[in-house]
């Protein structure tokens, strides 16, 4: 039995004094006990001398017994169980043939939970001669070939050198930084503690701390201990860190420990390391020429003005969303480095521990069911380097490992802390979404306004911007959490994520602040940074760097002649930085960091997209900081005029039988649904004309950096936040029958995407279905933006979709007149013909007399529906009207003209007349 490790500490201890209890079939035997360990290296061989097992060995051995083992810790009352393991024995019948085991690992269990793990071997050997009722190992006269006695050491039998791992001498340097967030014990906090370092019998304590409240670090930090360690690195021991509190009458109690378990991770090989670092300087130069000659006789003629870019174009060209970035590319402005992980995370960077790691501390079982993870009571700041020693005294020793470290003590630090955005949330409301807000916490310090909440969503945009001040050791632990807000019961957290600022600080990754591509003195991607590229540059190892003029390592410089971009600044600074981002330092970058539950440990609750800036208060005032403010819609007017419409198709038939229409158009901004507006109508349109002058005002909120239109609205009517909802500016005009008595007829539909439309035909019969063709076409006709021509005016086509096809059903004189807000108040104009009517001013229209609504005016209506289409009609029935009355009269008058005539009654009367003897001599009565 050579050594256990990882133990579990006994009760209310931090440590146990452990033994081995084994036993095989009726036989039991114990190893010695160690003190304070949980990490033992017994180094013993236990006999069972008189082992009888019945059966013929050849059948009955190839399947053993096992070797039961079962570890204590010893108590003053009753000793503490700390786990078992059962092993099976390597069996050997012929002593002559005999080969030695070898030391395995064992997994120890307690609780059907591992507890730890054992190195042993186990031999179970066939002895025949038996000699005053006991079994020899050996021959008394010492006689070859019988198994020999295992070496005698302080009272026990130790290992025998040929299964003992082959040791060797090494050295194992110990950086000691310091402790952090320790905690109380025994109802009293720590404020003196040391650490003591174990490893394979060996011990080195460090000098108590003297006040952990003003410096958690150690005074003297750097420490060498030798120990003879295995060369196979699976039988190395583990190191061990116990913490103690010095306190008053010397007493010392463990508050916390640590085990160190795989120390292949700390040996180095110097040899290796020093022709490897040359390497890399020889290469180093290299690029450095090959980037020195590309540079220097640089020329580029001075690139026009870019366009109006900021630093969500450069986030958004990062994360490929071209939509949003605009011309980012273009500008030839610094790229970001999106990672898909915490920064820690990422490999070349080795979890920002390359300086010191984070080892965290244990305290042992509070009671006997709590049968879980030990309590972690603090953390150890520190780093081990492992390698071999000369065998010979002489022989002059290894460099060291641990040289010019920086100072321990504490640094004010000023903390940006960039919030970007958040998404993949889980929902916490009934609607299926959340009200995220953003609180930060760096020691007693908290910001974050629950009031600036982001309703209802689960990808919210967040960016903030904080602000921290503190002193780093002391707060060296950033908290960002999510919380879902909510009016009346209490907020919610969703997750959060912690950042350690001292392993940032410290890396010689410089992972406090990002370096950017190119040294810029304005824009997007100014410098922020503290210290310059060549102050950074003096700073670091083995790169001279001499003032202006003269040589950056032996090569000539000099000022270039122009800049590929305004923003950049000197020849000399932008070389530098060159030098710099080949060292592999962390780059400007954008992190996403998992969020956390404590109530769900270890379960994904969303993303954050972040990145941490710290500046130390010693080297000066920091760069100014990134504007992340989210970009705010802009204020636009969209004013279009609705002219004149022709070729509209007739869906009416009048009384007469003509084909008409009653003429309307009406339209609305895409989402904006509820601002629909309409036109009068022109009535009784016999050709497909139309006549409006009519004005269309739609007032939108524009986000000019992504193209979209900004639409809030409330989900429900009883919703108390509007949702933010993104689509593209896209206006929609429809011209429509207009019916009394029943549904108004559709006639044809315009769609117009504002940043792409088709430039108008200037003439009625120039304007075709090919001005809609898909812009992928290249016979499409010619776009361009309302945004930026501003005003745009001439015919378009409405179409109707017919068996899957389109088909043109009219055409449509428009203006379109795109204004800002500043715009729109300098020049006022109403709606339709209202006032304020001006820019332009709209007169009614010259319609034709026949466009009327014919109930309401009868006149018009006899004339214009009866009279004028049919006037030649009308006059013609009206002449054989009066003809056939002719006609009738004739009939009915000539019987009785016919009997007069026949009859003649006045010659009657004459010749009765003339009879009258009253009457005169001229025969008249």
């Amino acid at each position: 039995i050579y050594q256990a490790r990882d133990l579990t500490p006994s009760n209310g201890k931090s440590s146990s004094d452990p033994y081995a209890h084994v036993s095989f079939l009726h036989m039991s035997q114990r190893t010695q006990t160690l003190a304070a360990t949980l990490s033992p290296s017994w180094d013993q061989t236990l006999i069972f001398d008189r082992v009888l097992i019945y059966g013929d060995p050849q059948a009955t051995w190839q399947d053993p017994p096992l070797v039961g083992l079962e570890l204590f810790s010893q108590e003053i009352d009753k000793d503490d169980f700390l786990g078992r393991s059962m092993c099976s024995p390597l069996v050997c019948l012929d002593l002559s043939s005999r080969l030695l085991p070898c030391l395995q690992w064992y997994p120890i269990t307690r609780r059907q939970k591992e507890a730890g793990e054992l190195l042993s071997a186990f031999e179970l050997l066939l002895d025949t001669e038996v000699k005053r009722g006991r079994v020899y190992l050996v021959e008394e006269d010492g006689a070859p070939g019988r198994l020999p006695t295992p070496p005698w050491k302080n009272g026990r039998y130790i290992i025998p050198s040929g299964i003992r791992p082959t040791l060797r001498l090494m050295a194992i340097e110990i950086l000691a930084w310091g402790l952090r967030g320790l905690r109380s014990y025994d109802l009293r906090s720590v404020l003196s503690p040391s650490l003591m370092v174990e490893c394979a019998g060996e011990a080195v304590q460090t000098p108590p701390i003297r006040d952990l409240q003003q410096n958690p670090n150690f005074p003297i930090n750097v420490f060498l201990m030798r120990v003879h360690l295995p060369v196979e690195e699976a039988f190395m021991p583990p190191i061990e860190l116990k913490v103690m509190d010095n306190r008053e009458f010397g007493y010392k109690p463990v508050v916390g420990q640590a085990s160190v378990r795989s120390l292949k991770h700390y040996m180095c090989d110097l040899v290796g390391s020093w022709s490897s670092r040359s390497q890399q300087q020889h290469h180093g130069d290299t690029h450095v020429t090959h980037w020195l000659t590309r540079l220097m006789p640089l020329s580029l003629p001075q690139e026009e003005e870019e366009e109006c870019v900021d630093w969500w174009s450069k986030f958004y060209a990062a994360t490929g969303d071209l939509a949003k970035s605009g011309a980012y590319l273009q500008t030839g402005l610094d790229s970001l480095k999106v990672y898909n992980c915490e920064l820690e995370a990422v490999a070349e960077f080795q979890a920002l521990q390359d300086f010191c790691q984070t080892f965290r501390l244990y305290r042992g079982r509070v009671r006997e069911e709590a049968s879980d993870d030990p309590l972690v009571v603090g953390e150890f700041k520190g780093l081990f380097q492992i390698y071999p020693l000369p065998e010979d005294p002489t022989s002059p020793l290894p460099p060291r490992q641990f040289q010019e470290l920086p100072e321990s003590q504490p640094q004010k630090c000023l903390v940006r802390v960039y919030i970007i955005r958040a998404f993949n949330l889980p929902p916490k409301d009934r609607n299926g979404l959340c009200d995220p807000y953003v609180r930060v916490t760096l020691g007693k310090k908290k910001l974050g306004d629950r009031d600036q909440y982001l309703p209802n969503t689960l990808e919210p945009v967040f960016g903030r911007m904080f602000e921290l001040p503190c002193v780093i050791p002391l707060e060296k632990d950033l908290q960002i959490s999510l919380f879902d807000y909510d009016l009346i019961l209490p907020d919610q957290k969703i997750g959060s994520t912690s950042i350690d600022l001292e392993n940032r600080l410290l890396s010689h990754f410089r992972a406090n602040c990002g370096l950017p591509q190119s040294y810029c003195i304005s824009g997007p991607c100014q410098w922020r940074d503290q210290l310059l590229p060549t102050q950074l540059l003096e700073r670091s190892k083995g790169t001279p760097l001499v003032p202006h003029g003269h040589a950056v390592l032996g090569f000539p410089i000099s000022e270039s002649k122009a800049t590929p971009h305004r923003h950049l600044g000197p020849p000399r600074e932008r070389l530098a930085l060159h030098l710099l981002r080949t060292c592999g330092l962390v780059p400007e970058h954008l992190e996403t960091r998992t969020l956390y539950h404590s109530i769900q440990p270890g379960i994904d609750q969303g993303k954050l997209q972040m990145w941490v800036d710290i500046f130390p208060e010693g080297f000066g005032p920091p760069g100014p900081a990134f504007n992340i403010t989210p970009r705010k819609p802009k204020r636009y007017e969209l004013r279009c005029i609705i002219w004149n419409t022709q070729d509209v198709d007739l869906r009416d038939i009048s009384i007469t039988g003509q084909r008409m229409s009653d003429v309307y158009v009406k339209g609305w901004l895409d989402g904006l649904e509820e601002d629909r507006q309409r036109t009068d109508v022109h009535y009784r349109s016999l050709g497909g004309e139309g006549n409006f002058n009519w004005r269309f005002v739609f007032p939108f909120e524009f986000l000019p950096m992504e193209q979209v239109l900004i639409l809030p609205r409330k989900q429900y009517l009883w919703s108390l936040d509007e949702t933010v909802l993104k689509v593209p500016p896209k206006l929609i005009i429809q011209v429509w029958d207009n019916d009394k008595f029943s549904a108004d007829d559709f006639l044809g539909v315009l769609e117009i995407r504002l940043l792409s439309i088709p430039l108008p035909a200037r003439r009625p019969r120039d304007c075709t279905l090919k001005m809609l063709q898909d812009e992928s076409d290249s016979r499409s006709h010619k776009r361009t933006s309302l945004f930026k021509q501003r005003v745009a005016r001439g015919w378009w086509p409405c179409t109707v979709q017919e068996e899957g096809k389109q088909r043109l059903s009219g055409k449509m004189e428009l203006t379109l007149e795109m204004l800002t807000d500043q715009e729109a108040e300098e020049r006022p104009a109403g709606r339709g013909r209202e006032e304020p009517n001006m820019n332009p001013t709209l007169h009614p229209p010259v319609r034709p007399e026949s466009s009327f609504l014919w109930f309401t005016a009868p006149l018009k209506s006899l004339r214009y529906i009866v009279w004028q289409p049919h006037k030649c009609k009308i006059l013609l029935s009206l002449l054989l009207l009066l003809l056939l009355l002719l006609v009738a009269t004739f009939i009915y008058a000539s019987p009785r003209y016919l009997a007069m005539k026949l009859i003649n009654p006045f010659r009657s009367l004459h010749a009765f007349g003339s009879l009258n003897p009253l009457a005169g001599s001229s025969g008249k009565p």
